[in-house]
């Protein structure tokens, strides 16, 4: 089997996309499928990341050689919405455009239930449900205390800490997390994560007013520490999840956050319908200071809540969910 396994703007993506394609190939790799990251029709199988006009082009001329295409459904436009400037006005177009992309395909691969439910939507190619996964390798050293102290002491904080891990953008409930910080001035408050999705002169004109006003007026005890290279440190530092995203399609920084015992504190919305308040998480719809108040000063609820997060993530790991790819590239075959 030779695959295909394209993702178009590699350069220039970063994030939970980004990491759930370098997670597919860790899954190749281990299973020994061999692959190029190039589009090409002398393969056997071509599986798309990004279904930009690239990735269009190719899944067209595929099909017309009875190549087989798998499409993975990382976008919509309700996750694009409240991303970066303008991404409200685009997601209208980015609609039916999408539609037509994933029609494409012969078959798409969704990352989480619920997404599967918004995707039956747009078109009525075959899909398959496989979680993005997690590496429990990129984690290690999370429960090392002398990286704890280390990423306490480079940003000044104070255990126990509430935290975030991904690119700030209020899509991922900026606001609510810089108010409930704001509600809570006794509580260190830290997201983890780019400050801007390219940099310089690309942040300028990516990052919306509304997520740079968050930012700047932020209170004293709600840190931004930008890009963390070793992510583990992020892991390490925190001691509360707090995940108030709007929109997700699945949420690998929670996965990984709860693999390291992290109890979550969530937005009560579809795609996490697969957690239980009050058994490996909490949930609330807006107000989130009673539920991050309860579990900063109950550690007996901490504990509980983080063993239980870590227990549900076991079938999460590459190992668990990585033959389920190799299954579908076989069954496409």
């Amino acid at each position: 089997m030779y695959v295909s396994h394209y993702f178009e703007w590699e350069r220039h993506i970063t994030g939970g996309q980004a990491q759930s394609v370098q997670n597919q190939r860790t899954v190749l790799d281990h299973h020994g499928v061999e692959y190029t990251t190039s589009p090409t029709l002398s393969a056997d199988l071509l599986h798309l990341n990004n279904m930009g006009p690239r990735s269009v082009y190719y899944a067209k001329r595929a099909r017309r050689r009875g190549i087989p295409v798998v499409a993975h459904t990382h976008q919509t436009a309700e996750d694009f919405r409240e991303s970066f400037a303008l991404s409200n006005v685009i997601s209208r177009p980015m609609r039916p455009y999408l539609e037509y992309a994933y029609s494409l395909a012969d078959h798409l691969v969704c990352p989480s239930e619920y997404t599967d439910r918004v995707i039956a939507d747009y078109c009525d190619t075959p899909r398959t449900v496989i979680s993005n996964g997690f590496d429990p390798e990129k984690l290690a050293g999370h429960d090392d205390r002398a990286v704890r102290e280390e990423y306490i002491d480079r940003y000044d904080l104070e255990p126990p800490v509430v935290f975030m891990v991904g690119h700030v953008i209020e899509r991922k409930g900026l606001s609510a997390f810089v108010e409930t910080a704001r509600a809570m001035p006794d509580v260190d408050f830290a997201w983890f994560g780019y400050l801007n999705p390219g940099g310089g002169r690309v942040d300028r004109v990516l990052r919306s007013r509304t997520t740079t006003k968050l930012v700047t007026s932020s209170p004293d005890n709600c840190t931004f520490t930008g890009y963390v290279e070793d992510i583990h440190g992020a892991f390490a530092a925190g001691d509360v999840f707090f995940f108030p995203t709007k929109n997700e399609n699945e949420g690998m920084a929670l996965l990984e956050a709860m693999a390291c015992g992290k109890p979550p504190v969530v937005r009560d919305i579809p795609t996490f319908d697969w957690l239980t308040d009050g058994t490996d998480c909490l949930k609330a719809d807006d107000e989130f200071t009673d539920p991050i108040r309860r579990v900063v000063e109950d550690p007996e609820l901490r504990e509980r809540l983080g063993r239980a997060a870590a227990a549900a993530t076991e079938a999460y790991t590459l190992d668990a969910v990585g033959e389920d790819l190799v299954s579908l590239y076989r069954s496409l075959l």
